[in-house]
């Protein structure tokens, strides 16, 4: 499955790989060195704890490098229509929000960051300047104005 990425959140993703990789898989190489020293490994609590970390960040550094390899960056290119990459200027009501359409392994709601397969990335997407759309949410259903694409 090809993972659609921003230039920019291929870069996050690398980055943060290049990370686990060497700075945490060496901090729990530590805690595992260290527990060890403690003995009886069979009631160690702390050799159980760091292994059950150990297994989640092989888990998290194996599913980055899948999404990195499986990465195809978007060639970020001005057009009147949205799409991945798009920086999109709404009106809802007298209230004013903006989305950035990314790729599903960049998604953070919280940062405004929206992927073209949640609800309102889908109805946005391909739209135009002044389109307006509509959008069902488990909020309910919203109309939106398009004010702006960058």
């Amino acid at each position: 499955m090809t993972n659609y990425l921003t230039k920019e959140g291929l870069e996050k993703l690398k980055e943060e790989l290049d990370y686990l990789r060497k700075v945490k898989r060496k901090e729990i190489a530590e805690k595992l060195n260290q527990a060890v020293s403690f003995g009886d490994l069979t009631e160690n609590a702390a050799y159980q704890q760091a292994k059950e970390e150990q297994a989640f960040l092989e888990g998290k550094i194996l599913e980055l490098e899948d999404i990195v390899k499986e990465a195809s960056p978007v060639k970020e290119k001005h057009t009147d229509q949205i799409q991945i990459g798009s920086l999109v200027f709404l009106s809802k009501g007298w209230q004013k929000e903006k989305f950035r359409i990314v790729g599903v392994a960049e998604v953070s709601p919280f940062e405004g960051k929206i992927s073209p397969e949640s609800p309102l990335g889908k109805a946005l997407f391909g739209k135009k300047k002044g389109d307006m759309v509509d959008v069902e949410t488990p909020e309910g259903r919203f109309k939106y104005k398009i004010l702006r694409i960058d």
